[in-house]
């Protein structure tokens, strides 16, 4: 499926949807929001300009920073962190204002350590697709760079991971355009989650569990 400009959704969320679905409505369905220690170290270090990683410069590479995509396949759009080029003449690409050709990777910039879960990595990788899209070329790997270890881990773009992400994407697109909320689940990510007052998960969670029952007596009594 191809979707129009018009119909694109924010690139970033794809990572609330997978950590929690009913979050990700909340935010973009429902508009609601709010912050947390954590929303806010995030949002500092994507707007800090002193970062010592994107300091580093050589005769090879160089970097583009704050980077608009799209890509109509996933319906999606954003901006990147940080494209780092590599000068390669045998795979690269040409860039404007560059002699020679480019490989390019992405580098996403994260609060905290490296998680358990792919909730980072099903971002990078429609971020990879969306800067496919844009510059017409394959890329196998990108990077992940976490602010509190001071690592930068590299993610190979395989082909499962890539499907997972058409998935995800159009399942965002039916909640979306069907206007539909999740119902809350429960879990250990709640803890973290900075709209766990708005959502409310074990009132919620109990008032979908009380709907359902009351629905299954009515079709008994039916029947």
């Amino acid at each position: 499926m191809v979707y129009d400009s018009d119909d694109f959704l924010m690139l970033s969320g794809i990572q609330h949807f997978y950590f929690c679905k009913r979050q990700w409505c909340l935010i973009h369905i429902e508009q609601q929001w709010s912050e947390n220690r954590w929303t806010m170290e995030g949002q500092l270090l994507h707007t800090k300009a002193d970062n010592p990683y994107v300091k580093e410069k050589r005769k090879d590479r160089f970097f583009s920073r704050a980077m608009p995509v799209a890509s109509s396949l996933l319906g999606l759009s954003g901006v990147l962190d940080v494209v780092e080029f590599t000068k390669d003449d045998i795979n690269g690409i040409s860039v404007p204002g560059k002699r020679g050709k480019w490989s390019p990777v992405i580098v996403e910039f994260k609060r905290g350590k490296q998680k358990k879960d792919l909730r980072d990595i099903v971002q990078l990788v429609a971020e990879v697709i969306c800067l496919e899209e844009k510059l017409n070329i394959k890329i196998p790997k990108s990077y992940l760079y976490y602010n509190q270890t001071n690592k930068k881990i590299e993610v190979d773009i395989t082909e499962e991971l890539r499907n997972l992400v058409f998935h995800l994407s159009n399942e965002m697109h039916h909640l979306y355009e069907q206007n539909i909320t999740t119902p809350a689940e429960i879990s250990k990510n709640c803890k973290e989650c900075s709209l766990v007052d708005i959502c409310m998960p074990r009132i919620t969670k109990k008032k979908v569990s009380i709907a359902n029952y009351m629905s299954q007596r009515l079709d008994e009594d039916l029947t």
